[in-house]
């Protein structure tokens, strides 16, 4: 047999085939080592801050049209009495002078630190209301017709209502004769419940916002269901059975909240931010500013307070950053390596925001605690956590406060002024309308409500295929 040529030129021959590979093999180097970054991509100096981003660009969010009177026209009544009997502020009194609060449309949030650390409501609502144009950073996309959004939003100024009646007649807060907020209530109540949009999901897709701890305090049974956006859980469990531990097979407990449906949403901090470039030197080891005595979990404040009083570096101050307390509170945080942070009535409050806009290390001692945009972003990078067991050991707390090195403050505080953006509401516009801060506050929470989107799409589509009459009881949700 002769033998068989060589053909150098063909279409497979060794050099084109050895060339071939090693472009493949230069692709694959290039994949490996440089990979396509999308140029909306934020480079983040410590990246386990942010333990994750939605990979959608918007949730779609539906209005309901309640009466103005149940929101903006409930500011307006704010601003028309001459005073405020709780806790005034010289902001708000220079508002009321002017005349301006009673007829704006879009008036202005009160400054008295008892409201304006619940003002969630307000903000999220600016954002909704401002013409599209404005709200190309938005991650909520307005829609106006029901059947196409993934979620209701029930803008009822809840803490607003709340507040003007325990600033009129406090004493008939609890009970329904008499009680304008609770008229209020059952009129936001019953506008939604004869809608379609609730009787397709039961409520499920609706979205209130319930940051003040007494809001909507009469109807709480009625809107469980829903989407409830909170500061914390305390005072919103409520259990049919004595049982509380989830071991029982035979105990069903009912809750209305849960980590499943709801969402943890920042208060809104009511001292300035220092920049990290402003950040001095801090000469006190821990600050704590607030009341001593506190009710349920809060009692271990006052544990606290006696332990801690007299230790050195320590300062343990009684009151309310309010207008004479401000300048206090922010002296206080600003020269402080670490911001004491208990539980009080509830398992958190505001003092915990501004410790992160004053780059004071917190250190939180409460364990029940519910921390907003968890998933998000991980406290542990900035953030003390301590058990109650331990923080009421003698000296304990201080003694474990001093061994943390001046290197790892730095790091906690390098981290917390990463974060800071991410607790902000205020957009710097009047009445709230105009465009958001893209790393806000507003925008973290629309992304927390869509990453419960599937569930709650799960629950409608359970809840239709049950025969009519059938009643299946909520379960304990354990976390």
């Amino acid at each position: 047999m002769p033998p068989i040529a060589k053909n150098n030129n063909g279409p497979f021959s060794i050099p084109t085939i050895f060339l071939f590979f090693t472009l493949i093999f230069i692709l694959f180097l290039s994949f490996f080592f440089f990979p396509f970054t999308s140029s909306t991509t934020k480079i983040i100096s410590n990246p386990s801050l942010f333990l994750q981003t939605s990979t959608s660009s918007a949730i779609n969010v539906y209005v309901s049209d309640l009466p103005r009177s149940l929101n903006y026209g409930l500011l307006n009544r704010y601003w028309s009495f001459n005073a405020d009997s709780r806790v005034g502020s010289d902001s708000d009194r220079e508002i009321r002078s002017t005349n301006l609060g009673k007829t704006l449309e879009f008036p202005p949030y009160p400054e008295n630190p008892i409201i304006k650390q619940y003002s969630a409501e307000y903000w999220i609502m600016g954002d909704l209301m401002t013409p599209p144009e404005l709200r190309t950073g938005s991650f909520a996309k307005r829609v106006f017709d029901a059947r196409d959004a993934d979620v209701v939003f029930v803008p009822f100024f809840a803490t607003i209502s709340a507040e003007l009646q325990l600033g009129v007649a406090k004493g008939v807060f609890r009970k329904k004769v008499g009680n304008e907020d609770y008229q209020r209530q059952r009129e936001v109540i019953d506008f939604v419940k004869k809608t379609k949009a609730w009787n397709r999901s039961g409520g499920r897709d609706h979205v209130f916002v319930l940051t003040d701890p007494v809001a909507m305090w009469h109807v709480k049974d009625e809107i469980a269901p829903a989407i409830l956006l909170v500061v914390d859980f305390g005072g919103w469990y409520r259990l049919d059975s004595k049982s509380s531990n989830c071991s029982s097979s035979d105990m069903i407990q009912h809750t209305q909240v849960s980590v499943i449906k709801d969402v943890i949403v920042p208060y809104t901090h009511l001292l300035p931010k220092l920049h990290l470039s402003e950040n001095k030197e801090r000469r006190n080891l821990l600050y704590f500013k607030g009341a001593k005595h506190r009710h349920r979990g809060g009692l271990v404040r006052e544990k606290l307070w006696d332990l801690l009083t007299n230790e050195p570096g320590v300062i343990m101050e009684e009151g309310f950053p309010n207008a004479t307390g401000r300048e206090q509170s922010i002296q206080g945080m600003r020269t402080s390596e670490f911001c004491l942070h208990p539980a009080g009535d509830t398992p958190t409050s505001c003092r915990l925001f501004d410790a992160i806009q004053s780059l004071c290390i917190p250190v939180i001692v409460s364990d029940n605690i519910e921390l907003p945009f968890e998933g998000l972003v991980d406290y542990t990078e900035f953030s003390v956590f301590v058990a109650v067991g331990d923080a009421l050991k003698p000296s304990w707390l201080v003694n474990h406060l001093q061994r943390f090195s001046k290197q790892q403050k730095d790091v906690f505080r390098q981290n917390m002024a990463q974060v800071q953006p991410m607790f902000v509401y205020d957009n710097g516009h009047p009445g709230g309308i105009g465009p958001i801060p893209l790393d806000g506050a507003v925008n973290h929470i629309w992304k927390k409500v869509h990453e419960k989107l599937p569930m709650i799409k799960e629950a409608i589509i359970r809840e239709k295929r049950k025969p009519p009459g059938v009643l299946v009881p909520r379960r304990c949700q354990c976390t």
